[in-house]
C-alpha cells in the first residue's frame, strides 16, 4: 500500500507537467491585422495596419512576443490559451521618446490569435502618451519539411542502360 502512495505522489507531477505546457500551446507565427483603438498621442505615435506576430517558447511557461519593429516582449503564457507579455521601458523609432510596450489576450485552439497591443510613451521619464490597438490574426502554416522536390528518375536509353542526367537537373553548373 506504501509502494502505490509512493509511486502516485511520484508520477502525480510528471503527469502535471505534461498537461502545463501552455507555453509551446500558444507558439507559432501569426498573420495579424491592427485595429487602433484608443490613442491620446498628437502629432506623434506610430501607425500599424498588418503584420507579422512572433510567439516563442523560451522557459516552462515563459514565452517571448516579438512584434514586428518593436522591442522583444517576455512574459508567460497560461491555461486557456492566455498570453501576456511587456518590453522594459527603452527607445524607440520617434526621436525623443522613450517606450514601454505590452500585449495580452489569447490564442485558441484553432490557431486564432486576438490580444490587445498598448504602446505607452514617455518623455524625460514623464508618460506622454499612450496607443492601444486589437490585434487579431491566424498561425502561419508550418513550412514543410524535406527536400524541395524529388530527385530526378534516371531514364532508359537502351536495354540495360541508363541516360546521364543534364546539368540543370542536378542543380550543377554548365560548363
Amino acid at each position: 500500500m506504501r509502494t502505490l502512495i509512493v509511486l502516485a505522489a511520484l508520477l502525480a507531477p510528471a503527469v502535471a507537467l505534461a498537461d502545463n505546457d501552455h507555453a509551446s500551446a500558444v507558439s507559432g507565427t501569426f498573420d495579424v491585422k491592427y485595429e487602433e483603438v484608443t490613442s491620446n498621442c498628437q502629432n506623434t505615435g506610430i501607425v500599424l495596419n498588418r503584420g507579422t506576430i512572433g510567439i516563442s517558447k523560451k522557459r516552462a511557461n515563459g514565452v517571448q512576443v516579438d512584434i514586428e519593429r518593436m522591442p522583444l516582449m517576455t512574459g508567460t503564457a497560461s491555461k486557456g490559451g492566455r498570453v501576456k507579455a511587456a518590453s522594459k521601458l527603452g527607445k524607440t523609432s520617434i526621436q525623443g521618446l522613450d517606450g514601454k510596450f505590452s500585449t495580452a489576450g489569447t490564442v485558441n485552439d484553432d490557431g486564432v490569435l486576438s490580444v490587445v497591443f498598448v504602446a505607452e510613451y514617455y518623455l524625460n521619464g514623464k508618460a506622454y502618451c499612450t496607443q492601444s490597438w486589437n490585434v487579431t490574426g491566424v498561425r502561419k502554416a508550418e513550412a514543410p519539411t524535406g527536400p524541395k522536390r524529388p530527385a530526378p528518375a534516371a531514364e532508359l536509353t537502351a536495354v540495360g542502360t541508363t541516360a546521364v542526367p543534364a546539368p540543370w537537373e542536378l542543380d550543377q553548373p554548365m560548363m
